[in-house]
């Protein structure tokens, strides 16, 4: 008789465990010594002024579960580990239709783990920002119907970077002038709860989406603290602006989440937490309701373990919104095909001045070696300038649309002017490295005529510079490094997935980029898809 591991558990919970990590709480300790020791690195974005929150209560997360959550000890949680820890999607539904797992333990599992890593003053990584009160309430819901199939979100814990709204949670994009901002659900969120998915809360970001100080470290925000990378916690950067994002999931804190990114918001956390991300096409993930810095460049997108969980936020993320000027019809996933899919035969362009670079260099020989076929290639040189003229007229015109449409009107804010007024009265607290975008893009005159000229001339190279690759020479995909080219990709509105291609001699993870054109999330993720398969390079964080 197979053994049930529900039944075993259940007793564990009733006997409960003198020793319950779920009964510890936060208190802020001295960081002086850590933020001198910072200020020795050569990187100034590594070189802090703050670690811990300094307009925020990690202790407030639990309050409204404790009462159900208090039971599920160290070890329940260590029975459960084999079945959750690491496993797909598809692994994680298969133990819940063989009745060895149910929704409700993986969502105790991901509030303990949590508990565990970011309430321990030697692990914790400042990622998450806010867990959602009613979510065990919601998983237990959710256990009383089964997965339609193994690639469901149906019941799969999921969080979100800081910045998307969500009607149980503040919406505070890292900023105290925010903290309060209670919201209706952004159409994503929508959508992902129309097909099962739980919302287990919150995750970090650089704070505005990194659009508002200038050479500051990635990852801070004054509402969620510094966000640490779990492979060097104070060593590496944790990548921006979804670093919140990044940091958890790397850290195995809820199976997905989902970022947003401009230029390189997604493919710069997920590259340096050896993350699978996907930077979709513009208009085929609703922004309505998600705190913008550019209408003509933002998006949201999943970032996971794994190829096929990718698939499965993103295919479950997608939907027209006719509030959207940019929303495009859905475009067909076809698990098959991908299953299916291999490297040879496929035709990849390659950046001749990226050779030099190890974990490059080798992902290209594995790709030799399985009969993809390379095209070595110098990029064209092309005139790039102006992309911040362009975030700055659309955030300034952006972020009032969004207070005047989403704000808590409670919170008496009214424009960006308003936000800068705030943040002088108290700027050591609310803004410590300054405020120079948001300052120089309230400066910023630049009429529409311009911007709308700005924009066309910055897709038609940025076009350019890929078409010259991509038609002339009949690649399938341009092979990159993190987000390197992430400004190219956003200006022509092109689709990025960033894949696992190792980890340098210091341990930093390094991943491979794959850019195609518009729309072509597919061909992405039959190449992403099978490069995964050969190189398996992933490994997660020691915490």
């Amino acid at each position: 008789m197979k053994k049930n591991i529900i039944s075993f558990v259940s007793i564990l919970l009733m006997v409960g465990c003198e020793s319950n990590s779920n009964k510890l709480e936060w208190e802020k300790y001295d960081e002086t010594f850590e933020i001198i020791e910072s200020k020795k690195n050569d990187n100034k974005r590594l070189q802090f002024k703050y670690i811990q929150a300094v307009d925020g209560n990690k202790n407030k997360w639990f309050e409204p579960i404790n009462s159900e959550f208090l039971e599920f000890d160290e070890s329940t949680y260590n029975k459960l580990k084999p079945l959750i820890f690491e496993k797909s999607i598809p692994e994680i539904q298969q133990s819940i239709i063989s009745e060895k797992l149910t929704y409700e333990l993986l969502v105790k599992f991901y509030l303990h783990r949590i508990r565990k890593i970011e309430f321990n003053k030697n692990s914790f990584l400042n990622s998450i920002i806010s867990l959602n009160p009613n979510i065990i309430e919601e998983a237990k819901k959710s256990d009383k119907t089964k997965p339609s199939s193994i690639y469901s979100i149906h019941g799969i814990p999921i969080l979100l970077k800081d910045n998307i709204n969500f009607s149980n949670l503040p919406t505070t994009a890292g900023a105290s002038i925010f903290k309060d901002n209670y919201t209706g659900n952004s159409k994503v969120v929508n959508k992902l709860k129309e097909n099962g998915a739980l919302i287990l809360g919150k995750t970090n970001l650089s704070e505005w989406a990194y659009y508002f100080c200038s050479g500051c470290p990635l990852g801070y925000s004054a509402i969620g603290g510094q966000t640490l990378n779990p492979y060097g916690r104070k060593k590496f950067e944790s990548g921006g602006s979804s670093s919140g994002s990044g940091a958890a999931i790397a850290a195995n804190l809820a199976s997905v989440s989902l970022g947003t990114e401009t230029s390189g918001s997604i493919l710069s956390p997920s590259s340096l937490n050896s993350l699978v991300g996907l930077k979709p096409t513009v208009g085929l993930i609703s922004r309505s309701g998600i705190i913008p810095i550019s209408s003509s460049f933002d998006t949201a997108g999943p970032m996971t373990k794994n190829v096929i969980d990718n698939i499965i936020v993103f295919k479950n993320s997608m939907g027209y919104d006719k509030e959207d000027p940019m929303s495009k019809s859905e475009i067909d996933i076809d698990l098959n095909i991908i299953f299916n899919a291999k490297i040879k035969g496929k035709r990849f362009a390659v950046f001749k001045n990226l050779m030099d670079q190890e974990l490059y260099k080798e992902s290209v020989k594995k790709i030799i070696k399985h009969e993809g076929i390379i095209v070595e290639l110098e990029p064209e040189k092309v005139d790039f300038s102006g992309f911040g003229k362009i975030l700055d007229y659309d955030m300034k015109k952006d972020l009032n649309n969004y207070i005047k449409k989403h704000m808590n009107n409670e919170l008496k804010i009214e424009s960006v002017d308003d936000i800068v007024k705030f943040n002088s009265q108290d700027s050591l607290i609310r803004s410590p490295y300054g405020m120079t975008r948001f300052q120089g893009m309230a400066k910023n005159k630049i009429l529409e005529n311009d911007h709308t000229e700005l924009k066309k001339k910055l897709k038609k190279n940025a076009e350019k510079f890929f078409r010259n690759i991509l038609k002339d020479n009949q690649v399938d995909a341009v092979l990159s490094i993190n987000n390197y080219h992430a400004g190219y990709a956003a200006a022509a509105n092109y689709p990025c997935l960033t894949i696992p291609m190792g980890y340098k001699k210091s341990g930093e993870p390094q991943n491979l980029t794959f850019i195609s054109t518009s729309f072509n999330e597919s061909l992405l993720y039959e190449v992403g898809y099978a490069f995964e398969k050969i190189t398996k390079k992933r490994i997660p964080p020691k915490l």
